[in-house]
């Protein structure tokens, strides 16, 4: 989720529990956009920002230790307890926004580096921002019933993700009564609650399509063949971008074009194969000898 909505559910949780407490204020935004400090692996390159971006930081365990470093440090300004509390569900709830989309938070993190997530929101969530912002404004305008505002906001969002995770479970069961399959994999479209993306494998054939629940259609709308039997392939694994990349996919797919003077070699996460412009993908070039020209990832 986008820095913005993250400060904004920050602000949400201060005036709906300490509207008269402004170093609060202070608080929750740092502790609702500290986890994405993560974000500075970028200088390190996209494939290693991908990789890093929400591991330890978007851990149970930061979620403790930092919580109780910002409020030893906002003790003397709102007290111990109050603090803690503050940085605690604002940090938690930056974890929890993440976990529902699908991009996955290694949450477990550090006892188990697997991502997860509830896969019900895309990443970028209007219908989550706007209620906040209009919360944010709304109490700014009639502060004296700023308090109830932001919580009827919080609690219109959370009905928000409640909803969508039983739109998702209505897809999924459509799914699986019209295509045969070992894993079923349903994702979000951006803005939409009765059409999903979906991705189903069996053996060694993925299919991506969408699922409409209004409609009750599921439609099919590629095919992909997961036989990697060109060397190149194989050659590619060894590149650091494609090792970074390998990390964080959860369907990867290979495929291999060959031109007259050099060989591209480009992964795709099947995962986001529903999105435009080949997103989540990482692509390794090389000369006819098998020297790497150049390697690089798109986000």
């Amino acid at each position: 989720m986008d820095p913005i909505t993250h400060s904004l559910a920050g602000i949400a949780v201060k005036q709906a529990f300490f509207n008269k407490k402004n170093i609060a204020l202070t608080l929750a935004i740092i502790a609702s956009i500290l986890p994405d400090i993560d974000y500075i692996t970028k200088i390190w390159g996209t494939d290693v920002l991908l990789r890093y971006h929400r591991g330890i930081t978007h851990g149970f365990l930061a979620l403790v230790l930092i919580s109780l470093i910002l409020a030893f440090i906002f003790k003397n300004k709102i007290g111990f307890i109050k603090a803690f509390f503050i940085a605690f569900v604002c940090y938690g709830l930056h974890i929890l926004f993440d976990l529902s989309n699908q991009y996955g938070t290694k949450a477990l993190s550090p006892l188990d580096w697997n991502s997860y997530g509830f896969e019900i929101n895309f990443i970028i969530k209007p219908w989550v921002s706007l209620p906040l912002l209009i919360s944010f404004i709304a109490g700014l305008i009639n502060k004296k019933k700023a308090s109830l505002i932001a919580l009827l906001s919080l609690l219109l969002v959370t009905s928000v993700f409640v909803s969508r995770y039983f739109f998702q479970q209505e897809a999924r069961a459509l799914l699986k009564k019209n295509i045969d399959a070992n894993i079923y994999k349903v994702y979000p479209l951006p803005n939409d609650f009765l059409t999903w993306s979906f991705l189903t494998k069996s053996s060694n054939e993925v299919a991506i399509g969408i699922v409409d629940i209004f409609s009750k259609r599921v439609v099919k709308v590629e095919l992909f063949k997961l036989n990697f039997t060109d060397p190149m392939i194989e050659l590619s694994r060894k590149n650091k971008v494609i090792e970074n990349f390998l990390y964080f996919a959860s369907f990867p797919y290979a495929e291999v074009i060959r031109e007259d003077k050099r060989i591209i070699v480009i992964w795709r996460d099947l995962a986001y194969a529903y999105m435009a412009g080949n997103r989540f993908s990482a692509k390794v070039i090389y000369d006819l000898n098998g020297k790497v020209i150049d390697a690089g990832f798109r986000i």
